[in-house]
C-alpha cells in the first residue's frame, strides 16, 4: 500500500467512527442492524467491494444496501461477487474484521495485511468497479453515500449508483455486466417479459384442465417490488394482475410481505373475504422470496399457503416433463438435482423422490444451496420461505442451443420443449431467487397446465410442523452433521431425539443453533398438528435437560 492510498483511507475512516459496544458479523445475509449503526459498517465494506473487484481483476461487483423482510428502521448491505452469487463465504472473516476494526489505523493495517496476503494491488495500476443498489428505507440513501466513500477511498475504485432497485436486479445486473451483456434495468425488464410472451406462446391449444386461471393479486410489502412489478405488468399482455400494498400508504413488512405470511400463515393488510378464492402472491420488502396463497372462506383472515416447497415442486414437475419429451437414450442425459434444507416439509421431498428426481439437502442458507444447484447442468433450489432459483450449466445451455438449430425433420413437440426451457433460462434469474422473475414463471406454468392454484396446491399435502426456539448462554455448543439434520454434539442427544420421532407416525425432528442469535432452533413434523407439537415440545425439553438451557 503507497502513501497515497493510506492516506486517502485514514482521512475518509475518521468520517465515519465504528459504534461503541456494538460487534456485528457477516452472515447469510450480509450485515444487519437498525440502521443508526450502520454507517461505519457500510463505509468499510465499500472498501472490501473495491478491494474484492480488484482482486477478480477488475470485475464488476454489486454492494446492495438492504435488510430484506425485516422492519423499516433496520438495513443492512450485503455483497454480489462477479457471478452475481453472495460472496464467496473465504472472505467473510475479513468482512467481520474490517467491521469491527476499532479505529482508523487498526482498519488500514487490516485492509494492509490483507491486500498482502490476497496479492491485491493497491496502487492505482487497476480499476475496480461497484454498482451499488438500495431498497425503500429511509436510511438507504445516507449508506449509500457511506458506502460511495467507501468505494472511492480506494484508488482506482469507481462507484456506480442503480438507485431504488430490487435485489435480484443489483445480482442480475452485475451477473450480466461480467458476461458482457446488457446489463440496465430496462434490458432486465425487457429480458423477463420477452421470455414469459415466448413461455406463453407455446402453451398447447389444449393443456391440462383447462381452467381459466384468472386474477392474480400481488402483496408487495409497502417496499420496492410494487413500483417494479407496476413496470412489468405494463410490458405484458397476458397476465390479469392486481398489485397491492406497493408502499403507497402502509409500513414496510408491516403485516404484509412474504416472511409474515408465510411463518403466520394469515393474509396479509388489505386482503379480505372479498378476496376469497382468488389467486394471491406476496413479495418481501427486497423482491426476493415469494409465496403463493388463497384466502379462506370462514373468516380470521386464515389462508391457504402455497409455500416455497410446492414452488419448486411446480418448477420440477415442468423441467422435467420437457426433458422427457426430448428424452433419448442414445444422447446426453442432463443430470437434475433438487436441493432442499431440513426446514423443507417432508411430504415435498417425498413428492419429489416419486417423480424421481434427486433430492439433496444442504445447511441452512442460500450460499449453501446455490453453491449445490451449481454442481448439476440444473439445479433446482428453493426454501419454503419463499427463496429459491433455477440454475442452467453453460454445457446444458450450450446443447440446447445446438437443438434449436437442429434441421426441421425434428418433432414439432421437440422443437417447442427446447424453446420452454431456453426462455425458463432467460426468465428465470440465475444471479439469485428473485420474486419477480420467479411470480412470472409460475404464472407461465399455471397457463401451461391449465391449472388452477387449488390444483396446483394439491400436488401433496404439507405434513403439520411446528417450530420452537430454545435460549442457549453458547450456540456452539450444539454441533450439526447431515446438513444439519443430525446432532453430533453433545452426544447422546440425537439418540434421545430418535427415541422421541420413532413412537410418532410420519415423526421427524431436528434441532441446530441459529446463525444470528443465541438460541437452538426445534423442527418437527408428524402426522398431525396435535403429534407434531407434542415432539416439538418434547425434543425442546430434552435440549434443556442435556445443555441446562431454559426453553421459550
Amino acid at each position: 500500500m503507497n502513501e497515497q492510498q493510506r492516506s486517502m483511507l485514514l482521512q475518509s475512516a475518521s468520517s465515519f467512527p465504528p459504534p461503541k459496544g456494538t460487534k456485528l458479523s457477516y452472515g447469510t445475509a450480509g450485515f444487519r442492524a437498525d440502521a443508526s449503526i450502520l454507517q461505519s459498517t457500510v463505509f468499510r465494506i465499500g472498501i472490501l467491494a473495491a478491494l474484492r473487484s480488484l482482486k477478480t481483476g477488475g470485475a464488476v461487483i454489486g454492494l446492495m444496501i438492504t435488510a430484506s423482510h425485516n422492519k423499516v428502521s433496520d438495513n443492512g448491505v450485503k455483497i454480489a461477487d462477479p457471478s452475481g452469487g453472495m460472496i464467496t463465504q473465504d472472505w467473510e472473516p475479513f468482512a467481520d474484521c474490517i467491521a469491527n476494526a476499532p479505529d482508523p489505523e487498526s482498519l488500514v493495517q487490516l485492509i494492509n495485511e490483507f491486500a498482502k496476503k490476497e496479492n491485491i494491488p493497491l496502487d492505482g495500476a487497476k480499476t475496480a468497479t461497484v454498482l451499488l443498489g438500495r431498497d425503500t428505507r429511509p436510511s438507504g440513501e445516507s449508506l449509500v453515500k457511506a458506502a460511495k466513500q467507501g468505494i472511492c477511498s480506494v484508488v482506482g475504485a469507481v462507484a456506480t449508483d442503480m438507485g431504488i432497485i430490487t435485489t435480484p436486479q443489483l445480482h442480475w445486473m452485475v451477473r450480466a455486466r461480467n458476461k458482457g451483456l446488457k446489463a440496465s434495468e430496462l434490458d432486465y425488464f425487457e429480458q423477463l417479459s420477452s421470455s414469459f410472451r415466448c413461455l406463453i406462446d407455446l402453451i398447447p391449444k389444449k393443456s391440462g384442465d383447462n381452467n381459466p386461471i384468472g386474477k392474480l393479486i400481488v402483496d408487495c410489502a409497502n417496499g420496492v417490488g410494487g413500483e417494479k412489478l407496476q413496470v412489468l405488468k405494463e410490458k405484458l399482455n397476458g397476465l390479469h394482475l392486481e398489485i397491492r400494498n406497493s408502499g403507497e400508504s402502509g409500513i414496510l413488512n408491516e403485516g404484509v410481505g412474504a416472511d409474515y405470511v408465510q411463518k403466520e400463515k394469515v393474509a396479509p393488510q388489505g386482503f379480505g373475504p372479498a378476496d376469497v378464492g382468488i389467486r394471491c402472491a406476496s413479495l418481501d420488502g427486497d423482491a426476493d422470496r415469494l409465496v403463493y396463497f388463497t384466502v379462506i372462506s370462514n373468516g380470521n383472515n386464515k389462508i391457504n399457503l402455497v409455500d416455497g416447497d410446492k414452488i419448486l415442486s411446480l418448477f420440477a414437475l415442468f423441467i422435467k416433463d420437457q426433458l422427457s419429451i426430448l428424452s433419448d437414450k442414445n444422447e446426453y442425459q442432463p443430470r437434475v438435482g433438487v436441493v432442499q434444507t431440513a426446514y423443507a416439509n417432508g411430504a415435498s421431498t417425498k413428492y419429489l423422490n416419486q417423480l424421481g428426481l434427486e433430492v439433496i439437502f444442504t445447511p441452512t442458507g442460500v450460499k449453501y444451496l446455490h453453491g449445490k444447484a451449481e454442481e448439476y447442468d440444473i439445479g433446482i433450489y428453493f426454501e419454503a420461505n419463499g427463496h429459491g432459483t433455477i440454475l442452467f450449466s453453460e454445457h446444458f445451455l450450450n446443447w440446447l442451443e445446438g437443438r434449436k438449430n437442429e434441421p426441421s425433420s425434428t418433432t414439432k413437440e421437440k422443437q417447442n420443449a427446447v424453446k420452454r426451457l431456453w426462455a425458463v433460462s432467460k426468465l428465470i434469474n440465475q444471479a439469485v431467487g428473485d420474486a419477480l422473475s420467479g411470480l412470472l414463471l409460475v404464472e407461465a406454468i399455471l397457463q401451461h397446465m391449465g391449472w388452477s392454484v387449488d390444483k396446483w396446491n394439491e400436488l401433496y399435502h404439507d405434513l403439520p410442523s411446528r417450530q420452537l426456539k430454545v435460549k442457549v448462554a453458547d450456540r456452539s455448543a450444539v454441533v450439526t452433521t447431515y446438513a444439519e439434520t443430525s446432532v453430533e454434539k453433545p452426544p447422546g442427544i440425537q439418540e434421545a431425539i430418535n427415541a422421541i420421532t420413532e413412537k410418532y407416525p410420519e415423526g421427524r425432528c431436528f434441532v441446530r443453533p441459529s446463525g444470528t442469535e443465541d438460541v437452538v432452533r426445534v423442527y418437527a413434523e408428524a402426522k398431525t398438528q396435535e403429534t407434531a407439537d407434542e415432539v416439538a415440545a418434547s425434543v425442546a425439553k430434552l435440549v434443556d435437560q442435556f445443555l441446562g438451557f431454559t426453553a421459550s
